[in-house]
Formats: C-alpha cells, sequence, structure tokens
C-alpha cells in the first residue's frame, strides 16, 4: 500500500493517506486570535486538507479536540455545531492541554475515510 504525504516539512506533513485513511496533522489558527477565529480557521483548514486528497467532512471518522482551557468549551462547540454535518459526525474527544504556545487556544486532530 502507498503512503502520500500532503505539504511534508521536516518535521511533519500537513496530512498522511494510507489505502482509503487520511491522518491530519493538528490544525491551528492565527495566535492570539479569539477561541472563535481560531476555530473557524482550523475549520477552513481541515475543509481543504480533506478535499485536496478527495475527502471531506461527511467522511470524517475520529476528532481530537485539545483547548489551552475548558473554560472555552462553549465557544468552540459553537464554531464546531454549525461547521460539522449533522448526519455523519464523528467521534470525539475533546480535552484541555497545554498547547505549542500560549497564543493557541484551540488544536483540531482529524482521521477520516478517503
Amino acid at each position: 500500500m502507498t503512503i502520500e504525504r500532503i505539504d511534508p516539512g521536516t518535521r511533519m506533513s500537513q496530512a498522511v493517506v494510507h489505502g482509503n485513511t487520511v491522518y491530519l496533522a493538528g490544525q491551528v489558527g492565527a495566535p492570539s486570535e479569539s477561541v472563535t477565529a481560531q476555530t473557524l480557521a482550523i475549520c477552513a483548514k481541515i475543509d481543504d486538507l480533506l478535499a485536496r486528497v478527495g475527502s471531506g467532512k461527511s467522511k470524517m471518522l475520529q476528532a481530537t479536540i485539545w483547548l489551552s482551557d475548558m473554560a472555552y468549551f462553549s465557544e468552540m462547540n459553537a464554531v464546531w455545531d454549525s461547521w460539522i454535518d449533522p448526519k455523519n459526525p464523528p467521534t470525539r474527544a475533546c480535552g484541555e492541554s497545554k498547547l505549542a504556545t500560549p497564543d493557541y487556544k484551540v488544536e483540531i486532530i482529524i482521521i477520516a475515510a478517503k
């Protein structure tokens, strides 16, 4: 089986396709923006990456969401709930974690089918 790497860098690729499974790197928004703005930017990046490999949000299998503070849960969910395909929601986990920089408030990791 072949492995396709999307936007590979020296440290990581933004997406990896193995067979019919798509693995996205953790996506973040612009530092220092609001939780809403970061989540909107992340969702747009996810849409773009999935489209580039012939997938889409209706084919998402799993989402892992990291928040720098669980106080952001409702604000992030307001964006997520308006973006997600309500007929095809993925499994999901959401937790609190220190992210790469304190300016990041949200990071989302996706696994999808092709």
